[in-house]
């Protein structure tokens, strides 16, 4: 058995191993490919591809006639041509709630980074300006309390539902909009239709994945039926706000602040809007990066290939 793996330092700058992988065969390890031509030469006759951004595509299932198994190390899939794969019958796997823990607890660590500005004050304090005070403390933004405010969630899977339970323990109300409603979330939030968790809002925080439906589900429309003040998280996909948009809402007072880990393009342009938009916190899309997630995730993939090979696959995406 062939296997390869195209973008290795996506999931593993080097404190993890992939070591696992080699019980089921000869593998072949790429740290980054960046184009498509690469990516073929690549994979040339392998019959396993270990993928996390790279995009596998027609034009690359169409070089490559000996690939029998996609195997993503991510929970979104949008990278891959999935109806191309079907058509082969290729199954392609991804990892689901590898990240529930680390997400939620990033989100609300973004939440509460909005609330305080803790960044900011240590930076300050680090400058001087505690020494050079006049009086015993000082604080350079509002400082708001959780309880009591109303955190919307758009999305309400295992992450958006453990956002719920962390929100809930600091005292704060739970609205849900989701394409589905389950007895779980019920019991954790008060499901409502979106113009309803638009206005009531006070923290609006994104866990739908990036389809057609969703793209740019957070824009000027959208935005002028939120609550004035309110505050945006997104640690779900770039591609669910429109950036100029959110940029627009900060510059003019709209949204008191917003938070993101993810962006439209990534690694970030330079003349991405929300780089000079104020009050506005952005995280390199490192909110599944603890090394206990992504060694779950490892785990997941090695599983998944465990299963493919036992004739009983596990997490296919495209059945």
């Amino acid at each position: 058995m062939k296997i390869v793996i195209l973008d290795g330092r996506a999931l593993n700058p080097g404190d993890l191993s992939y070591d696992c992988i080699s019980q089921f065969g000869d593998v072949t390890l790429y740290q980054k490919t960046e184009t498509q031509a690469e990516a073929i030469a690549r994979i040339g006759d392998s019959e396993i591809v270990i993928v996390n951004k790279v995009p596998i595509t027609e034009t690359v299932l169409l070089a490559c006639p000996s690939i029998r198994l996609i195997c993503i190390q991510a929970t979104g899939y949008n990278t891959v041509d999935l109806a191309a794969c079907r058509k082969r019958g290729i199954p392609v796997t991804n990892v689901p709630s590898y990240g529930t823990a680390a997400v939620a607890q990033f989100t609300i660590a973004l939440i509460l980074e909005l609330c305080h500005q803790i960044g900011l004050h240590n930076q300050s304090v680090h400058q001087g300006d505690w020494v050079r005070s006049e009086n015993f403390c000082y604080w350079l933004t509002p400082q708001m309390e959780l309880g009591g405010k109303t955190l919307g969630i758009l999305g309400f899977g295992r992450i958006g539902q453990s956002v719920a339970k962390l929100g809930r323990a600091f005292g704060m109300e739970v609205l849900a909009h989701s394409r589905r409603q389950t007895p779980e979330g019920q019991a954790l939030a008060r499901y409502v239709d979106l113009d309803t968790l638009l206005k009531e809002s006070d923290f609006l925080s994104l866990h739908c994945p990036l389809f057609p439906e969703t793209e740019n589900i957070i824009c000027d429309e959208t935005i002028a039926r939120m609550k004035d003040g309110a505050m945006l998280i997104n640690t779900a996909r770039g591609g669910l706000v429109e950036e100029q948009a959110l940029a627009r809402a900060l510059r003019q007072g709209k949204l008191r602040g917003a938070a993101v880990d993810v962006v439209s393009r990534e690694p970030m342009a330079g003349n991405n809007p929300l780089l000079t938009a104020p009050n506005c916190i952005i995280t390199p899309h490192i909110a599944w990066a603890p090394v206990e997630s992504r060694q779950r995730l490892l785990d997941c993939v090695v599983e998944n290939i465990r299963c493919f090979l036992a004739g009983n696959p596990q997490n296919v995406v495209n059945p």
